[in-house]
């Protein structure tokens, strides 16, 4: 754990009509950013990947906030509506700037990562400096299309996809001509062996805490050079 963290649990108001929902903020004492991290489908906000995502962005002096969407915190499977999980984002990105008053990029975990670019698109997060991809997920498993990249192409600020190329969810043969039609404002970072959940085969020598601390120093890297 980063020396000096501090851990926050807190709920904060989406609207009148939705309610409450539960967040988590990690704060490193020197933090330079903050990142609203929305977790994915089937996983709220205290699942493993999520909480090692957050202590090794910690060591490195961004802070994060994650959140849960409604229909998780009800304890429901079946993911709410898109104008909710718009709603849900843009009261974690108001809360984060809020509690931290410092630059916030926003992305997430597979589908909490599509919400918050499609959410973009519709301009309803004007204030947040980017978005950050933890695996994209441009596909059903074993159906390859590229239809739901067509609203990155309307994303105005920049855009950063870490993305394994064992993804069952982003065949990268479909995924590089998106990022280069997007153009200068996308970048792909590529994790050799990584799966959609970030793991490796034993053959590659690469264990799933190593696999966070390089996608971790990549957030990193591309943050700064956002900030400069």
């Amino acid at each position: 754990m980063a020396t000096g963290l501090t851990t926050k649990s807190l709920h904060f108001k989406i609207s009148k009509t939705i309610g409450d929902v539960s967040a988590l903020l990690y704060s490193p004492p020197n933090a330079e950013q903050v990142l609203v991290f929305a977790h994915g489908a089937g996983a709220g906000i205290k699942n493993k990947f999520m909480e090692a995502v957050s202590l090794s962005l910690a060591e490195k002096d961004i802070a994060t906030l994650r959140f849960n969407f409604p229909y998780m915190e009800k304890g429901k499977k079946m993911p709410d509506p898109k104008p909710v999980c718009f709603a849900a984002i843009s009261a974690a990105v108001e809360k984060a700037f809020e509690l931290s008053k410092l630059p916030v990029f926003a992305g997430g975990k597979s589908f909490g990562g599509r919400m918050t670019s499609t959410a973009a698109s519709e301009g309803l997060l004007p204030n947040i400096k980017g978005i950050i991809f933890f695996g994209f997920p441009l596909h059903a498993p074993g159906k390859p299309s590229n239809e739901r990249a067509k609203h990155l192409y309307n994303v105005k600020v920049p855009m950063l996809f870490l993305q394994g190329t064992r993804d069952s969810l982003a065949s990268l043969a479909l995924l590089k001509p998106v990022i280069k039609k997007i153009g200068k404002k996308a970048e792909l970072f590529i994790i050799d062996g990584a799966d959609h959940s970030f793991h490796c085969p034993k053959e590659y020598n690469l264990k799933d805490s190593e696999v966070i601390e390089m996608i971790c120093k990549e957030v990193k890297r591309w943050m700064k050079m956002i900030k400069s």
